[in-house]
């Protein structure tokens, strides 16, 4: 599903309540959700926005999302372990304040991640290069890259502005993007091939020689 940053007085973004991408009604005025609060949007400095599909809502300091706290970083992949999903949280509870603090922590739960599918977890760039071995698609291994070298940069500066909130932010569509392919899908497809019936998948496992 198609990702739109939160942002004040956008008719519609991806809600960091529900994750939908849907409309979004906007108030100027914290204290009064009406319609007569328009006329004043501008001016006021709080500002109240509710997402149409599940009537949660944002809280907003002229354009700076304050509630929820997790700064405009998508909510996490369901399919993503715990401890990899505290270190996403936690990047997106600094990603206002810190790109390149969010960006570090991006970096861990990726390796994080590794450990899980099958990697040693001491050198990211290792477990990379095992995973092609193995087949990985190139969109994921640049996917993977991308996320260790601009977290690297975090720690170690390097030529890569880490400070910057818009690179940051890429990182938690790519973080996603990587569980939705290396695990949301395999889950997917092994689920639906599991109810074939047996006798078709007798019949696959006979003509691949299994």
């Amino acid at each position: 599903m198609k990702y739109v940053a939160p942002e004040s007085g956008l008719k519609a973004f991806t809600c960091p309540h529900c994750g939908v991408l849907a409309r979004q009604y906007h108030w100027g005025n914290a204290g009064e959700l009406d319609a007569t609060a328009y006329s004043d949007f501008n001016s006021n400095p709080v500002r109240v926005s509710k997402c149409e599909n599940c009537e949660q809502i944002c809280l907003w300091y002229f354009s700076k999302l304050v509630y929820p706290n997790r700064g405009n970083a998508p909510i996490p992949n369901p399919d993503m372990t715990e401890d990899v999903k505290k270190d996403y949280e936690e990047a997106a509870s600094i990603y206002s304040q810190s790109p390149r603090g969010a960006s570090a922590l991006l970096r861990l739960a990726i390796q994080k991640l590794c450990v899980h599918l099958g990697g040693k977890g001491k050198d990211l760039n290792e477990d990379i290069k095992e995973f092609v071995k193995k087949g990985l698609i190139e969109k994921i291994q640049k996917s993977l890259d991308i996320v260790r070298v601009i977290g690297n940069n975090a720690v170690h500066p390097g030529q890569i502005d880490v400070d910057d909130a818009e690179t940051a932010g890429k990182l938690f569509v790519l973080v996603n993007l990587i569980i939705d392919s290396m695990i949301s899908i395999p889950k997917r497809v092994d689920a639906m091939y599991l109810e074939l019936p047996k006798s078709t998948k007798d019949a696959i496992d006979k003509r691949d020689g299994k």
